[in-house]
């Protein structure tokens, strides 16, 4: 394929990929899955349970009410109480019974009418409804569907006893495929539908700033969570440190020839001119040879730590040491990408009260970012707090981060806050989803209070509080109210920042 038509099926597929990247961020709210799914199967069961009717003749058309009105409880809330397959079925069979039962002692020993002439009477419903309110009340199988199949009894014109049959064969149908799509999708949905905590276990840790070995070791617990996980770390050698490295080869080489130019950064023509004459080095060899030594030096220190790394955590760490290309970010990008590596964790840094570009330029690039601001160089986090703002990949990727540091030991705290009481129900439903997905117990708390507050008052006690980096959010947004990481100067615990990539598609 020649290069011009590459290009053009890259611009094709590019939308495309876009879109089902949408689509996957969308559909990793349980809510909207839920939605999805009633708009989507109730519709083929129906279609189903229709094409059954047409050939069998004891499975009236007036039954499919009651079925589709049942099968939306179950599906809107999978995990309430009323979603309940034996309740379903029970229920429904029995409000069939009980109506069959009613209609034939009504007909038979209170009208005395003749099934086949019998007209739909006040007495024959109230019988049929209070036994199916008594019986399904007993066998603790109430549904509101029931109450249908109880009445439907009277007016579907078949066989008293075949309609009791089609109500059970027919809900059993609907409770089986609501079985299967709970248990293999729904309560595994953060296996096969949440590519926000796919991955993240090759660790890249630039070893910068003023603690990075904090860093590294949060790093290093986040891959070891995974059978997978390495742990990258990465110094990048800049011009400063080349012509530190030229000058200490000089010293070497030359020796007092050019001593009293050691404590200068800069290498002079004539320095140079010594170092020719006395070791026989070019420009370029000189150049060369000091880069080299640079980033000797850096990979003996790296590999001091890698080994510290892996006896402590016990994941395998490699070590990396790039020469500074235009901008660190993108040496750091580069490196990511070249150790295979898919996520970033990275030490804090500001530049002029913000962000330094470094952080600014890994946030728009296309891997995983998780920035650390270490308070006292902390290695080992056992309580964690999660505040959120709204469900999605980046608030599953932050529980998922929690759940590795802490283990099986730790203690998580998901927090959400309001602006007023009416949203507490919302906001607890909002956490009840994000948390049923993973498999441990973590604590939930909605607070009717600003974020900043919140966070000041009720930190002293975690060791680390993980929170988003708001890029989802527009410009203008962040600019009328700046993202919670900025203004958590007076938290106590350490602060994780998660950037979650959406462009890898």
């Amino acid at each position: 394929m020649s290069n011009p038509v590459k290009k053009a099926s890259r611009r094709l597929r590019r939308p495309l990929e876009h879109r089902i990247s949408a689509f996957r961020r969308w559909v990793e709210h349980t809510q909207n899955l839920l939605h999805l799914t009633i708009l989507v199967v109730i519709p083929l069961l129906m279609g189903i349970v229709t094409t059954l009717s047409n050939t069998v003749d004891a499975l009236p058309y007036l039954l499919f009410p009651p079925l589709a009105s049942g099968s939306y409880t179950l599906f809107s809330d999978p995990e309430g109480e009323k979603a309940s397959p034996r309740r379903f079925v029970g229920g429904l069979s029995v409000g069939a019974l009980c109506g069959w039962l009613a209609l034939t002692v009504m007909t038979r020993y209170w009208e005395h009418i003749p099934p086949g002439q019998y007209r739909v009477h006040a007495s024959a419903v109230a019988f049929g409804l209070f036994l199916t309110g008594a019986v399904t009340w007993a066998l603790d199988l109430q549904e509101a569907s029931a109450y249908s199949t109880a009445l439907l009894v009277h007016v579907t014109g078949a066989t008293q006893i075949g309609y009791v049959l089609s109500v059970f064969l027919s809900s059993l149908l609907v409770a089986g495929v609501f079985l299967v799509w709970r248990e293999g999708l729904y309560e595994k949905r953060a296996e096969f539908l949440y590519d926000s905590i796919h991955g993240d276990d090759h660790v890249l840790v630039p070893m910068t700033g003023d603690q990075p070995d904090a860093t590294a070791m949060l790093g290093a617990r986040l891959a070891g969570a995974h059978d997978a996980g390495k742990v990258v770390l990465l110094e990048v050698v800049d011009d400063e440190a080349v012509a530190r490295a030229e000058r200490e080869l000089l010293d070497a080489e030359s020796g007092p020839a050019i001593g009293k130019t050691l404590d200068d950064t800069r290498i002079t023509e004539a320095d140079r001119e010594t170092l020719r004459e006395t070791a026989g080095f070019d420009e370029e060899m000189l150049d060369e040879v000091a880069r080299d030594r640079a980033v000797s030096e850096v990979a003996d220190r790296l590999e001091t730590t890698a080994d510290r790394i892996e006896t402590k955590i016990g994941v395998p760490t490699d070590v990396a040491v790039a020469v500074e290309g235009e901008s660190s970010g993108t040496t750091i990008l580069g490196a990511a990408h070249e150790a295979n590596c898919d996520l970033i964790a990275l030490p804090y840094a500001e530049r002029h009260g913000g962000l330094s570009p470094t952080i600014r330029q890994l946030f728009d690039g296309d891997v995983d970012v998780i920035v650390h601001r270490s308070r006292d160089g902390r290695t080992r986090w056992k309580r964690v707090m999660v505040p959120v703002r709204e469900a999605g990949g980046v608030a599953h990727s932050m529980i998922d981060f929690a759940t590795r540091l802490v283990g099986k030991t730790g203690h998580i705290s998901v927090c959400h806050c309001i602006e007023n009481e009416h949203r507490r129900r919302q906001a607890e439903e909002m956490l009840a989803d994000l948390v049923e997905t993973v498999p441990r117990r973590l604590e939930t708390r909605v607070a009717a209070a600003d974020i900043q507050p919140f966070l000041t008052e009720n930190t002293a006690g975690y060791d680390l509080v993980i929170i988003g980096s708001s890029q989802d959010r527009s410009g203008a947004s962040r600019f009328v109210s700046p993202p919670t990481f900025e203004r958590l100067d007076h938290v106590d615990a350490d602060v994780a920042i998660v950037d979650r990539n959406y462009r890898r598609g």
